[in-house]
């Protein structure tokens, strides 16, 4: 009797299956053929993706050659280039070179506009408007004021900054230029005494220190401090 019940139990649910089937299987097959077509076309966007990079990598490598060959004016447009058609991280690295290609060809207000304009590029990370930031003032740090290289990068040498150590590099020369001493032994002292500072760093910021010494004396010994109110100074023993 058993066998029986299990044999109409199964013919019910083979029978609920094929209505289920007959009601909902086209759209089960047209759901298969969407996954299959769209995996295949992702796979088939990265690879193009894959493709198009190496092929920006290769500009990017030939822009670098006219670089190394001093051919700044050539090397700018190839970069470019790489800035206006190419595609994964190699048009952000071309826009920095093609910056210092600036620079390099004497056109420093060019080269810092295009720091400035990377700075100000909504769609860059913090890390490249910081970068920018930082190359455009050392750029400037020969010309523009103290007040105005503050401005522009003086939050960057904050305690915990991890740009701080070339932010106060670029604002201790600045306030050398302008004869702040005060200011510039502050910021290379600050190198100095930054456990983090690269070695090289810090042995620039030690001549800044022993430059700024002949020029104004040594920093003066911190005071004693004050006796406690109240307290009474021992009297000197007599002999």
């Amino acid at each position: 009797m058993s066998d029986i019940f299990r044999e109409v139990d199964e013919d019910i649910r083979r029978e609920q299956v094929k209505r289920l089937w007959d009601r909902f299987g086209s759209y089960v097959l047209g759901a298969a053929v969407l996954i299959v077509v769209a995996t295949a076309g992702y796979r088939g966007w990265e690879y193009w993706q894959a493709r198009q990079a190496a092929a920006t990598g290769d500009r990017f490598i030939a822009a670098l050659q006219l670089a190394n060959e001093g051919k700044h004016d050539e090397a700018s447009k190839a970069f470019q280039s790489v800035i206006d058609t190419g595609s994964g991280g190699y048009p952000v690295l071309a826009r920095f070179r093609n910056a210092g290609e600036k620079a390099a060809a004497g056109d420093k207000t060019a080269a810092v506009a295009e720091f400035d304009a990377i700075a100000a590029d909504r769609s860059a990370s913090a890390e490249e408007k910081n970068m920018g930031r930082l190359r455009a003032a050392l750029l400037l740090v020969d010309t523009a004021s103290e007040a105005e290289l503050q401005s522009r990068i003086g939050d960057l040498a904050a305690v915990g900054n991890p740009w701080r150590h070339s932010a106060r590099e670029i604002l201790g020369l600045a306030a050398w230029r302008a004869g702040d001493y005060a200011a510039a032994r502050k910021y290379f002292d600050d190198i100095n005494s930054d456990q983090d500072s690269a070695d090289d760093l810090r042995q620039r910021a030690q001549l800044m220190l022993a430059l700024i010494a002949a020029k104004i004396g040594p920093e003066p010994a911190a005071a004693a401090p004050a006796p406690a109110s109240g307290a009474t100074t021992p009297a000197t023993p007599t002999p």
